[in-house]
């Protein structure tokens, strides 16, 4: 009787302990290291296809209720986008693990990261640091580095809407509710110029994914390679 007992309480166990790690029906969490790499000191090159990789991503600024991407029309994003969420915002070119802090207190943390993919994945991004993937805006800064002065076209794709510049002036928005299409939308010629070019993106994204592309162009129509990529 008490081997009987025992044997039903080691399977009862082993039956918790199988259920912990494996529910049926249950998806397991998303790995950050599935997705992404940390960014190193070495600069690194765009990937075959011309794709910039590595990023510095800050965890999502929560937007409550954000529960629908229809209303992304051009002005919704440029007001949404014109929010000044803490110092710096637009000139900072941030350090990994360097912290900013929101009006409401809440302090969110910088990621210096290289995509493992062509495509940066937020929503794995946010979720693989156990945040909330949805209802919130992401914010994107690199660094481009060219030899000599270029003249570019920027081609972004994004899952949803968002806006990047480049050194500071605005380059391109991609507006209204959209899945995320490689060079989705080209920008107007821009130079990147001798030295370190800083690239800035604000993404909104209510459910569903969200992830982006982006790769240059050269006046030719050719994909321009000629470049590395850092976070400083």
């Amino acid at each position: 009787m008490k081997k009987l007992i025992v044997l039903t309480l080691l399977f009862f166990g082993l039956g918790i302990q199988m259920n912990a790690q494996s529910a049926p029906g249950q998806v397991p969490p998303p790995v950050l290291s599935d997705y992404f790499t940390p960014s190193t000191a070495t600069p690194a090159g765009p990937d075959a296809k011309g794709f910039v990789q590595r990023w510095t991503l800050l965890e999502p600024i929560g937007k409550p209720g954000l529960n629908s991407n229809a209303a992304f029309n051009d002005s919704y994003l440029r007001n949404e986008f014109s929010t000044v969420y803490f110092k710096d915002q637009m000139t900072m070119v941030p350090k990994d693990g360097q912290t900013v802090t929101l009006a409401d207190k809440t302090k969110l943390k910088w990621h210096c990261l290289d995509s493992k993919r062509y495509n940066v994945k937020l929503y794995r991004f946010a979720s693989g640091l156990g945040l909330n993937p949805t209802e919130g805006v992401f914010m994107a800064v690199t660094v481009i580095n060219v030899d000599k002065d270029v003249t570019v076209r920027m081609a972004v794709g994004s899952n949803s809407g968002s806006i990047w510049y480049v050194n500071g002036e605005e380059a391109i928005l991609l507006s209204n509710d959209r899945r995320m299409v490689v060079d989705d939308c080209v920008s107007p010629k821009l130079t990147l110029h001798r030295g370190k070019n800083i690239v800035r993106g604000m993404l909104i994204n209510g459910p569903g994914m969200s992830d982006f592309c982006i790769r240059f162009y050269d006046q030719d129509g050719n994909i321009f390679k000629d470049f590395t990529v850092t976070n400083q």
